[in-house]
């Protein structure tokens, strides 16, 4: 048994517990039964993040279920998960989830998050590219994997590029800009799905792999094996069709909005 790593669910399940309230780094710490000054670096090496990181994402993630399950209004809802700033939550909502909350409820109640939605701003000057075979580890499940291309290890805000692939499969990521990105990849259901977006989970991650592009080096391949999500991940915050629209069949198979784009198109 674990017990730093137990440490660490404790403290993230004191955050998915208390994330409405002003929870300090003393406090969460606390509740690892850890010292204020080796926490951070603990939980940064196992989560990817820092705590501070984390719980805004989990706010942000439970704001996205309040929009979808209740009628209160924005400002109402930016206080109930623990923002004492309109301005502040909307610029984080936005940025993390890739559309304003006001957006963000219009289109998912009407089933609107296309993979079109996604699609990058071509960059101007030299680009690269990031490819390789993405594994699904569970046959027999239809999925659906999302690939993208971020500047921190976070599945949130617009990838810089991104690819989807029915279950496992190759995957390119096209019009990379020289620099040092992060590859996640998130596989969920496309059949059986849940009709209420904010019960469904992603069921597999990839891990968040640092890749460096560079003008020495057209294209960098990297392999992915996916894995069954934790508690010890962030919470996806990007809006993908699967996880936020309403709009399921009757058959319980999800409405195809939009269809699998052109590749390094994803919604």
């Amino acid at each position: 048994m674990d017990l730093t790593q137990l440490a660490i669910e404790q403290a993230i399940a004191t955050m998915w517990n208390r994330y409405d309230e002003p929870l300090s780094l003393a406090e969460i710490a606390d509740s690892a039964i850890m010292s204020e000054c080796c926490f951070p670096r603990v939980f940064r090496s196992m989560t990817g993040a820092s705590p501070g990181r984390f719980l805004s994402a989990i706010r942000v993630f439970k704001a996205k279920h309040l929009l979808l399950q209740t009628r209160l209004s924005v400002t109402e809802i930016a206080y109930q998960v623990g923002y004492n700033s309109l301005g502040t939550f909307t610029s984080r909502f936005s940025r993390g989830v890739g559309a304003p909350p006001g957006r963000y409820r219009a289109k998912s109640q009407a089933g609107g998050h296309r993979m079109i939605d996604m699609a990058p701003v071509p960059p101007s000057g030299w680009t690269g590219e990031v490819m390789g075979s993405v594994v699904v580890p569970e046959r027999g499940t239809a999925t659906r994997t999302y690939v993208g291309l971020f500047a921190s290890p976070a599945i949130e805000g617009l990838p810089v590029s991104c690819d989807v692939v029915d279950g496992s499969g190759a995957y390119t990521l096209r019009g990379v800009p020289s620099g040092s990105w992060y590859v996640r990849a998130a596989a969920v259901r496309t059949q059986q799905v849940d009709p209420r977006p904010w019960a469904r989970q992603p069921r597999f991650l990839g891990p968040g792999e640092k890749v460096t592009v560079g003008p020495d080096e057209c294209a960098v391949k990297l392999d992915i094996d996916l894995r069954a999500a934790t508690i010890l991940d962030l919470p996806i915050l990007l809006a993908l069709p699967e996880l936020d629209n309403f709009g399921p069949s009757a058959a319980g198979e999800l409405v195809a909005i939009g269809g699998p784009g052109p590749a390094g198109v994803v919604s």
